[in-house]
């Protein structure tokens, strides 16, 4: 997983904690996409959604999206943010709409995305999760 986000420029800061709500696609025994969660109670951070870039326009990133957000709800977390610089435009397509840092609830401050591994620049989106099983 590191190496493909390291490939990508994505960051690495706080990924450990990320782990335990992580899924991952594997091809020829290399991990070819991953996507986590960093789960602060009813609210989580997705994160470390990348694809390898000959697997890009498969559908495996939105496989993988949907992967993690059902364990995500299965954990009790009813609501995703996510920072976002290149893939900003995509995230809107499964749902995620845009939002304000303002609007990021205080609990997620505690990511190390938030706390400086993200630029201020990246774009800020949000998606309320449905009931686990029902995504």
């Amino acid at each position: 997983m590191e190496r493909l986000l390291t490939a990508a420029g994505l960051p690495l800061d706080g990924l450990e904690g990320a782990l335990p709500l992580a899924v991952v696609a594997r091809a020829e025994g290399a991990i070819v996409g991953c996507a986590a969660v960093e789960q602060y109670g009813s609210i989580g951070l997705l994160r470390s959604v990348c694809v390898a870039a000959d697997e890009r326009g498969t559908g495996l990133g939105r496989r993988l999206v949907a992967a993690v957000e059902e364990l995500a709800a299965a954990r009790g977390i009813a609501e995703l943010f996510l920072l976002a610089e290149s893939a900003a435009a995509w995230f809107p397509r499964l749902g995620y709409v845009p939002s304000t840092r303002a609007a990021i609830p205080a609990a997620l401050w505690a990511s190390p995305e938030l706390a400086g591994a993200c630029p201020e620049s990246a774009a800020v989106l949000s998606k309320r999760l449905a009931g686990p099983g029902s995504l």
